[in-house]
């Protein structure tokens, strides 16, 4: 029998990073907000999160985040003149951000890490399960992962990591994941995690990707959880322990992702994603594809 277990209804969204790998673009402006064609990065995962039913979204932020509240508040002075001018496409566009989701804040005060960013979201979770999404992975919506991830934490509880096979060699880069097959092809269970293994000690080559969806147990261990690598509290050492015992919060398990995902985490991916969803754009796409045909041609 399929086990009942609470609905989900909240996401969090770390978002204090300093953005260093993008200076000095983010010496002022947030990385989050930093456009993905003509929409911030942010509101991408905002949009994910709402689109798998969670509207109540908690975003951690830091010193200098203040554009990212700004951005999915109210700008009536903005507003006002899009509808003195009767542009009500770009209105529409304006109001939207605010518009998604009932969105609150929180500082992390110290960077110490995934972990101890978690951690800052525990008052406003409470004990339910919730969902934790990174702002460097951006997900298209033609496949839907997180609605995935939910349906198999509402039917085993635990814990949901997502998970995505890379090559052996850049398995350094990542959270890594030891598995046991299950009757789902999509699904495993997570049966140990290292952050960031020599390739030659990593247990797979799944590499664990920005999506979460976590037990409130996490918050516990988090409490307790020593600093790791890089000297912060690693979120994957608490998933560790969950993953070795099952009485502490439940099973973990991993959702395999083979769908579209564009990195947006350092100079070059950010620019291949910008490429590829102008791309696939119904308004930019068929344009800006013969000019890229045009200018890889001269260039090669």
């Amino acid at each position: 029998m399929t086990q009942s277990h609470p609905r989900i209804s909240k996401a969090v969204i770390p978002a204090a990073g300093l953005g260093t790998r993008f200076l000095p673009a983010t010496k002022a402006t947030p990385k989050e907000m930093l456009p993905v064609v003509d929409k911030p990065a942010i509101q991408y995962v905002v949009e994910e999160a709402v689109s798998a039913g969670l509207d109540d979204v908690l975003m951690v932020t830091g010193r200098n985040k203040r554009p990212l509240e700004d951005h999915f508040d109210r700008n009536y002075e903005l507003e006002s003149a899009l509808q003195k001018k009767g542009d009500a496409a770009r209105l529409a566009k304006v109001q939207q951000s605010s518009d998604l989701a009932t969105m609150h804040y929180v500082r992390q005060g110290d960077p110490k890490g995934l972990g101890h960013a978690v951690l800052c979201a525990a008052p406003h979770v409470g004990q339910e399960p919730f969902a934790v999404l990174l702002g460097d992975d951006l997900i298209d919506p033609r496949d839907p992962l997180l609605q995935r991830m939910i349906e198999v934490q509402e039917r085993h509880g635990g814990s949901v990591v997502a998970l995505m096979e890379v090559a052996p060699q850049q398995i350094h880069l990542y959270g890594c994941a030891a598995v046991e097959a299950t009757v789902d092809s999509d699904v495993v269970k997570v049966t140990g995690l290292v952050e960031k293994p020599d390739p030659a000690d990593a247990p797979s080559n799944y590499a664990i990707i920005g999506r979460y969806v976590l037990d409130p147990s996490v918050f516990g261990i988090l409490r307790q959880t020593e600093p790791g690598r890089g000297g912060e509290i690693q979120l994957t050492d608490a998933l560790q322990q969950l993953a070795q015992d099952e009485k502490i919060g439940g099973p973990v398990h991993g959702v395999v992702f083979k769908g579209r995902r564009y990195d947006t985490g350092d100079r070059g991916d950010y620019l291949r994603a910008i490429v590829r969803l102008a791309c696939e754009r119904e308004d930019l796409g068929p344009d800006f594809r013969s000019w890229l045909r045009s200018y890889v041609t001269e260039e090669m």
